[in-house]
């Protein structure tokens, strides 16, 4: 848990606003990869690679609220 402490907010906060949104035209990776684990369709490796690496940073991001709300 103190390495999750060690980590700024602002570091995390960048990452799911640029990771999160790239590419941002036509349509966030993760929305696509989102909508395709919704539909059934995430079948692809490449496609569930591109949605734990898109995601990651949210999750990153929920376990600081997590831990900050826990304090």
């Amino acid at each position: 848990m103190q390495a999750l402490d060690g980590i700024s907010w602002l570091p995390v906060v960048v990452l799911c606003l640029l990771l999160g949104g790239a590419p941002f035209v036509p349509e966030p990776h993760l929305l696509e990869k989102l909508r395709m684990l919704a539909q059934g369709t995430l079948s692809r490796p490449i496609d569930i690679f591109d949605l734990v690496m898109h995601g990651s940073p949210f999750l990153l991001l929920f376990a600081k609220i997590a831990r900050a709300a826990t304090r």
